[in-house]
């Protein structure tokens, strides 16, 4: 798909204003701070005021409603900078949930903090070091919830957990106080430098949303489409700076960009990141438009960012040769975001085996 003037001066906007307020050095000073929140508060402030935590939020409850081609696109350069904030947990993955499946009252206090920037959201879902969004030990019960879920982006500094159980007939989403009594949450940092909480629930009261079903599936699937974006910045942003690496390092006395083995290595790397954006963008806007193979073409999307991202960065790594390795360098940061990010609401081997279910090959 091609963007519409829109679109681009939003992708515009938001590429200045990551470059400028959340670049990698921030996520740098974040990591060696051990900042007690960690993400970037200044910057997501920054994003409150230009709109963009409420991009998904219905405009009756004060968002801007762009649609998940616009989050996509805020995504992309977040993937390019490494820029880290609460946005997929919150003004995607909370945002759509809710505007999905939440009663109207629930809706009410809800989507306009999110967009207002005054309440973080953090979506409960995995319960294992594999995300298995339908085998769910986590159960709802007489009105409680009990169960122990991992891997909750921001779950430690969250104002609403979003947890997934089953009550025996299927799963749902439901609406959870991080400050009840029986809510135990323990920070922990992923290999990306960004948090992901565990949380334990021990007969919590929790509040059933109007259809949870619903907004499970659509906040995956959303969240999976934006990450797949995320991704295929991420990747763009390693191709450009690896070519640009081997057009100024020379060994032998001649510049490594001119040797024939990673030119064709530099050749096959730029297919997949275009390749990848493509797929990207195009999921993104058959869930705006509620194509019938929406689904099918998010697997894809994600499954094949999560490939080109690992790829991307090991193959950066591995050109820059020797300083590459180095932490002071800034390219290893991104080879350990894709690895998390690629993990994140299911692996390539995830989404290949749901898309090959849905009839999709």
């Amino acid at each position: 798909m091609r963007l519409n003037d829109e679109q681009q001066m939003l992708q515009d906007s938001v590429a200045r204003l990551m470059a400028d307020k959340g670049p990698v050095s921030r996520l740098r000073e974040l990591r060696d701070s051990r900042d007690e929140k960690g993400y970037d508060q200044p910057l997501w402030q920054a994003m409150v005021e230009a709109g963009l935590t409420g991009i998904l939020v219905p405009e009756e409850h004060g968002g801007i409603a762009f649609g998940l081609v616009g989050a996509g696109l805020v995504a992309q350069e977040i993937g390019r900078n490494l820029s880290v904030t609460p946005f997929l947990s919150t003004a995607v993955l909370g945002a759509t949930a809710l505007s999905t499946g939440a009663t109207a009252e629930q809706q009410s206090q809800w989507l306009p903090a999110i967009a207002e920037g005054t309440a973080l959201v953090a979506l409960a879902v995995d319960e294992g070091a594999k995300h298995r969004p339908d085998n769910l030990s986590t159960r709802y019960e007489g009105g409680k919830i009990s169960g122990d879920k991992l891997l909750v982006l921001d779950g430690h500094v969250a104002d609403l957990l979003l947890v997934a159980a089953t009550d025996g007939s299927g799963s749902a989403l439901y609406l959870v106080d991080p400050n009840a009594s029986g809510v135990t949450i323990e920070r922990t940092i992923m290999v990306d430098s960004r948090n992901a909480a565990r949380i334990r629930f021990d007969n919590v009261d929790a509040e059933p949303m109007a259809d949870g079903a619903a907004a499970l599936q659509t906040a995956l699937r959303a969240g999976r489409a934006v990450l797949a974006a995320e991704l295929a910045g991420l990747s763009r942003e390693v191709f450009e700076r690896t070519l640009g690496y081997l057009k100024e390092r020379k060994q032998f006395g001649r510049l490594i960009g001119t040797f024939q083995a990673l030119q064709h290595r530099a050749a096959q790397l730029m297919i997949d990141v275009t390749m990848t954006e493509a797929l990207a963008l195009q999921a993104l806007d058959a869930c705006d438009n509620n194509a019938d193979d929406a689904d099918a073409q998010v697997f894809a999307a994600k499954g094949k960012a999560a490939r080109t991202a690992l790829l991307a960065g090991q193959e950066g790594v591995q050109m820059h040769g020797g300083i590459g390795m180095t932490d002071e360098f800034d390219i290893g940061f991104f080879l350990k975001r894709a690895r998390a990010g690629g993990e994140t609401l299911g692996d390539a081997n995830f989404c290949a085996d749901r898309f090959a279910t849905l009839g999709g090959y």
